[in-house]
């Protein structure tokens, strides 16, 4: 497998970079696994490599119907932050930030992690003194939070409109100065290679048809490249878990599948040195290392499994961007994609053992998929070896719907759409 070093980067320089090694191996998948993970973007990934590093259990299967990375590890603005308000949320979303600020050491490989900070901008009195609130729930449970002035925002983001005439002036804003963004596509690499190095098979082009049972339990996959048995199965399939569930006879579950959009420019010189978002809609935005604006909004308004958004979405995020920013009218739209959120009802993700003997389930993460990544993998991985959940993922039960144990951090109710 490929080892990376200053080196190797001038050796393979001089050679016009044609004898790089592969970064993880292409194997067929062998009959059975002691667990098998279905799902073969960032949390399936992770998961398996923390089963491996953290567990000692290596002989993991990831199966991936497509090519590494091609779901929504690929398909989002890259975000990381941890300003929850709940304490379930700030504690689960916290241990996975202290995991960022190690993870490239830990992978060996650049996930080129920046932590630049993220600021939600206040347009109302009532919505600083929410921010205020937030603010002072992260810092009891030891989380970095700071309230910000107009002219504190006006010296971070000189090109932001905080005039008095702007469309929804500014008040102020809550700032961590710890979140940041991250490559996706180096977060998904960085896992293959760590998991592959300590004997987990990655199966590509693999898609799952149905389970194999024994009575009530599941015992193994069908695939497109045969069946394939294991003492465990775990799914992380993101927007795809409704689909996937329905295989295993379970057609009812407590999430929608929603299309969400991500945008980017043409290049430019730094503008916004932070990821910043905006109070009177849903729209946030960062700036890439290439010069990109990085930027998203709301969810398209119906349910959708595909990849794609429609245009009334496109027209919704570009006004709230130029709300924000008026100068940026005649920068041209780079390209556009859509990845598939799996939406609960509170708004807050499933990480549990069940429903069936033998199955394990990690899905929901609704807008907050990638930047739980790291602690994703490390508590499913825990749930999965353990056969019982983390502290930190405990309350993320599936029955906590049916039990009155919701976890709404945003305050919106039972409509997965708005959280």
């Amino acid at each position: 497998m490929a080892e990376y070093s200053a080196l190797s980067l001038l050796k393979n320089a001089f050679t016009g970079n044609k004898d790089w090694k592969p970064a993880w191996r292409k194997p067929d998948p062998k009959a059975s696994y002691d667990v098998i993970v279905i799902g073969g973007g960032g949390h399936g990934l992770s998961t398996a490599y923390y089963l491996a590093k953290e567990h000692g259990i290596t002989n993991v299967a990831v199966l991936e119907k497509g090519w590494l990375g091609s779901g929504n590890v690929g398909r989002n603005t890259t975000a990381v932050r941890s300003n929850y308000l709940l304490p379930s949320n700030t504690r689960f979303y916290e241990h996975s930030m202290k995991m960022w600020e190690n993870l490239s050491h830990d992978l060996n490989y650049n996930v080129m992690f920046s932590q630049r900070g993220c600021l939600n901008l206040a347009h109302t009195p009532a919505q600083f003194d929410d921010y205020a609130r937030r603010g002072n729930a992260m810092r009891h449970l030891g989380v970095d939070a700071e309230l910000m002035t107009v002219a504190e925002i006006k010296r971070l983001v000189p090109a932001l409109d905080v005039s008095g005439s702007a469309r929804f002036p500014i008040l102020g804003g809550l700032m961590q100065p710890r979140a940041g963004s991250a490559r996706h596509d180096a977060v998904a690499w960085g896992y293959a290679r760590g998991a592959d190095r300590r004997g987990v098979d990655i199966i590509e082009n693999c898609e799952v048809t149905g389970f194999l049972r024994n009575g009530d339990r599941i015992t193994g996959v069908s695939t497109t490249r045969g069946e394939i048995r294991a003492k465990k199965v775990a799914l992380a399939v993101a927007g795809s878990t409704g689909r996937v569930m329905q295989l295993a006879g379970i057609d009812k579950m407590p999430i929608e599948s929603h299309v969400l959009q991500a945008f980017v420019t043409e290049s430019l010189k730094p503008i916004i040195d932070t990821i910043l978002t905006f109070g009177m809609g849903h729209f946030y935005i960062s700036q890439s290392d290439k010069g990109g604006l990085v930027y998203g909004g709301d969810l398209d308004g119906y349910n959708s499994y595909a990849q794609r958004g429609s245009l009334p979405i496109v027209d919704e995020v570009m006004s709230e961007m130029l709300a924000l920013f008026p100068g940026l009218a005649r920068v041209r739209m780079l390209r556009s994609w859509g990845g598939v959120c799996d939406m609960t009802m509170d708004g807050s993700p499933i990480i549990t053992t069940g429903p069936l003997p033998g199955m394990y389930l990690n899905c929901g993460w609704c807008y907050g998929g990638f930047k739980a990544t790291p602690a994703s993998g490390w508590c499913f991985a825990w749930t999965i070896a353990k056969d019982e959940p983390h502290d930190f993922n405990a309350p993320f039960t599936l029955d906590r719907f049916y039990r009155g144990l919701v976890i709404d951090d945003k305050g919106q109710g039972a409509t997965p759409r708005l959280h």
